[in-house]
């Protein structure tokens, strides 16, 4: 399964894993590492220091390819920069702001950069920013998300269309057969995110993970879009939220509610009441807690069945 992806990243299959804040840990990322894609250690949930025993302990459990993603919103990222620089991080992936930022030193450091948009505009401009590919992230995904509302199977032929990089489909893919789609629709690769947050590797809560089997079509919904867009699991902080909304709330207002580490009192601390439960539509469609190699398993085999068939028919 050999392409643009596999050959910039030195992988086996052109499946990247999402750098999930309090979900991307070591772990996570040396299995689907070591399981022929490429792990992501997510960066934005982490202290710099915590960052570098992250990175060291994967360069330990895995002797294959694996990232950092970097939500260039950090507050501390030029500490962080170094530290992918000092321990020698081969790939990166940033996202949340103007690739040009740090592209050009990234590159000149030897490294592979990969920048994630939610549109074509923001697709050119990091063409233009020298990256050597991009992720483009559709409505679908969990998380933080463009305010454009574009669903990842319109975005990418739009995307193909418009740029000569390396595209990797991301948001609503879980599946070989969404892999399959993603790939025929133009894309080279495909970044999972929620799939492999319910994983046994995933450093998520247990709470959590159990929410996301849970989760059905209808589950989640995307919301607060004056601060950063972000799609959540109906829960008690959820409906605090759209309450909040009935009275035209301030973006001051909306602050305020959120607070600060709601992501970690849900995800990582498993509080499914008070906690932002951040995590993709695809959600609908996991069913088990599973280690990783397994769930990789799954996904080639459909792949690689579901192309067959399409090919002969």
């Amino acid at each position: 399964m050999q392409n643009s992806i596999t050959k910039l990243f030195n992988i086996k299959y052109p499946v990247i894993q999402g750098g999930m804040i309090w979900v991307s840990g070591w772990k996570l990322a040396a299995a689907v590492s070591n399981a022929g894609g490429l792990g992501l250690i997510g960066a934005g949930s982490m202290y710099p220091e915590v960052l570098r025993e992250h990175i060291q302990k994967c360069k330990k459990a895995t002797k294959k390819p694996f990232g950092v993603n970097v939500p260039m919103l950090y507050p501390e990222i030029e500490k962080i920069m170094d530290i992918i620089i000092e321990e020698g991080v081969k790939i990166v992936f940033t996202s949340a702001g103007n690739p040009r930022t740090w592209t050009n030193f990234l590159k000149e450091q030897g490294i592979t950069v990969v920048h994630v948009v939610s549109s074509v505009k923001f697709a050119l401009k990091a063409e233009s920013a020298g990256v050597d590919a991009v992720v483009c992230e559709g409505f679908e995904a969990g998380g933080h998300n463009g305010r454009e509302e574009t669903t990842t199977f319109t975005l990418i032929p739009m995307v193909k269309e418009q740029v000569k990089i390396p595209i990797i489909a991301a948001g609503g893919i879980g599946t070989g057969r969404g892999m399959l789609a993603a790939m025929v629709l133009g894309a080279d690769a495909v970044q999972i995110g929620s799939r492999f947050a319910a994983t046994l590797e995933s450093s998520a809560h247990i709470n959590f993970k159990n929410t996301i089997v849970d989760v059905k079509d209808g589950d989640t919904q995307l919301t607060l879009k004056e601060l950063a867009p972000v799609r959540l699991v109906k829960n008690k902080f959820y409906n605090e939220v759209q309450e909040l909304y009935q009275q035209n709330p301030t973006t001051k207002d909306l602050r305020k509610l959120l607070g600060r580490a709601r992501a970690k009192k849900g995800m990582f601390e498993g509080d499914l009441e008070n906690g932002e439960l951040e995590i993709g539509q695809i959600a609908g469609l996991i069913h088990q807690i599973k280690p990783v190699k397994e769930v990789f398993e799954e996904i080639i085999e459909e792949f690689n069945r579901v192309k067959s068939l399409i090919i002969n028919i």
